[in-house]
C-alpha cells in the first residue's frame, strides 16, 4: 500500500485549549497572466483545498475579508523528453480566484523598484559606463577604410 500524505492532523493527548493549530497547506500569491479586477487575488493552491478551505484559511489566518471564491484546475503540459522518447507531464494544480470583500482593492507589490538612472560619481556603474563608451568609440569604423575593419590590412 503507498504512503498517502496525512490531511488532517493526527489526535492528540492533552488540553485543546493549549493547543496550536498550523495549517497544513499554504497559498502561493501568482501575478496574473491577463488583466484582472482590482479586487480580484490569484493564488495557487493545493488540489485537495476547496472554497470554504481559502476562505477560513485566508479570514481566520490573515483577516483578510473575502467576498467570493472561484477555483479551477490547471492541467499540467505534456512534454517529451528528447533523449528516450517518453512523454513527461507536468503535475496539475489548482489556481483560485479570491474576490475581496468590502470594496478593498489588491495591488501587486513591486518587489524590484526601478533605480533612478543617474549614477553617482566614482560609482562601480559609473565607471562601466565610462568604458562602454570609450569601447564603442574604439570599434567604430574608419569611413577612410571604406567599411572594411581595422584588423585586416590593406
Amino acid at each position: 500500500m503507498p504512503v498517502t500524505r496525512l490531511l488532517y492532523p493526527l489526535y492528540q493527548l492533552g488540553n485543546p485549549q493549549l493547543r496550536i493549530f498550523r495549517p497544513n497547506w499554504f497559498l502561493t500569491l501568482m501575478r496574473p497572466g491577463k488583466e484582472q479586477p482590482p479586487d480580484t487575488v490569484q493564488f495557487r493552491i493545493p488540489m485537495e483545498m476547496t472554497k470554504y478551505d481559502i476562505k477560513n484559511y485566508l479570514e481566520k489566518i490573515y483577516n483578510v475579508p473575502v467576498g467570493a471564491v472561484r477555483t479551477r484546475i490547471q492541467f499540467g503540459s505534456n512534454k517529451k523528453r528528447d533523449y528516450r522518447s517518453q512523454k513527461v507531464k507536468k503535475p496539475d494544480y489548482k489556481v483560485a480566484y479570491v474576490q475581496l470583500a468590502q470594496s478593498q482593492t489588491f495591488n501587486f507589490p513591486d518587489i524590484f523598484p526601478e533605480k533612478d538612472q543617474t549614477p553617482e560619481e566614482g560609482s562601480m556603474e559609473e565607471t562601466q559606463e565610462k568604458f562602454m563608451k570609450d569601447e564603442q568609440q574604439r570599434q567604430k569604423l574608419d569611413p577612410r577604410r571604406g567599411g572594411v575593419t581595422e584588423w585586416f590590412g590593406l
